[in-house]
């Protein structure tokens, strides 16, 4: 299996790599054991024929065919191992905003703890090395870390109950009585008839890298809770719901059978971001008897949304109180 091309031929099928460039790396082959030179009296690539026998000088690829299969299950380690990088990346990326959310809701529900900078600073920190390529080490590192500091964060928050909470039912109580006052009959006819050519699909599209979604739409109460005070979601989806990147598919399948049109699901992604989005629709689901409209009941709170007047918070808690109160 020798083959005999020129160094200008070799260049021409590189794209016009430049001849050192070329060497150097059939150098580097030839080290790495996968050619042989089989060079000839005056070192040039030919062919030279003696009747039926064939003789050719250039370079030999048996070793390259020989441990083909060796080859093939190097690439294979290589692609799991990258495969290991990218999901302990992606998870390392989701802990490292539930402790940022975490954070802003400490502050809020326990103020004055010097805990919640701390562990705002360590998600920032965290987030600046995300842009760098880390090892799975590194990787492994940091979600020990977040592990920790989320564990600790959560058995602060999850504290003896307080009157703050008690506050925060009764508000978050009138909020949604008013709300849904409001929702009545507010869903315009295109929800039904698909009107100005919006079709009513699902469009459960990907979500965005999570370091680089916009952070002002991200939620302030941790997903344990939102999952304590929701359990109805878990009735209609089956699927695991550890982060929130799953609390949205999970929104996304129960959306269609709560009556939510396309659009004013589209609509509420976009003024309050998916996470809080799949919070109230999670939150409606356990509301859904009381509710006269889903549909224009979603689209009143994103009207609040785009006015900065809504938080998903209150509505979460409001749950949580009823639930301790039953």
């Amino acid at each position: 299996m020798v083959v005999f091309p020129s160094n200008k031929a070799i260049c021409e099928r590189l794209n016009g790599m430049p001849c050192s460039t070329m060497r150097r790396h059939l150098a580097r082959l030839v080290e790495a054991g996968l050619l042989q030179r089989r060079d000839s009296p005056n070192g040039k690539r030919y062919v030279r024929k003696h009747g039926e026998d064939r003789v050719a000088f250039g370079f030999d690829l048996s070793p390259l065919y020989c441990q083909s299969e060796e080859i093939a299950r190097a690439a294979e380690a290589v692609r799991e191992a990258e495969e290991r990088v990218r999901r302990l990346r992606e998870v390392v990326s989701l802990m490292r905003r539930d402790l940022a959310a975490l954070a802003e809701f400490g502050d809020e529900v326990q103020p004055g703890l010097g805990l919640w900078d701390q562990l705002r600073d360590k998600a920032a920190l965290i987030a600046r090395a995300l842009r760098r390529k880390l090892s799975i080490e590194d990787l492994a590192a940091y979600r020990a870390d977040l592990e920790a500091l989320l564990d600790q964060a959560r058995n602060i928050i999850d504290g003896p109950e307080t009157e703050e909470m008690n506050t925060d039912d009764a508000q978050s109580e009138r909020h949604h009585h008013n709300s849904n006052k409001e929702s009545i009959d507010f869903e315009p006819a295109l929800e039904k008839s698909g009107a100005a050519g919006v079709p009513d699909v699902d469009t459960n599209e990907p979500m965005a890298d999570a370091d680089e979604q916009d952070t002002r739409h991200l939620p302030k109460i941790p997903l344990h809770l939102v999952i304590a005070a929701c359990p109805s979601l878990k009735t209609f989806y089956q699927g695991e719901i550890r982060h929130w990147h799953q609390l949205f598919d999970a929104a996304c399948h129960v959306r269609p059978a709560m009556g939510i049109s396309a659009s004013a699901w589209e609509e509420a992604q976009r003024f309050m971001g998916p996470e809080q989005a799949s919070i109230v629709v999670a939150a409606m689901l356990e509301r859904f008897a009381d509710i006269r409209s889903p549909g224009g009941y979603l689209r009143a709170l994103t009207t609040k949304a785009a006015a900065g007047e809504f938080s998903c918070g209150p509505m979460v808690m409001a749950l949580i109180g009823r639930r301790n109160a039953a």
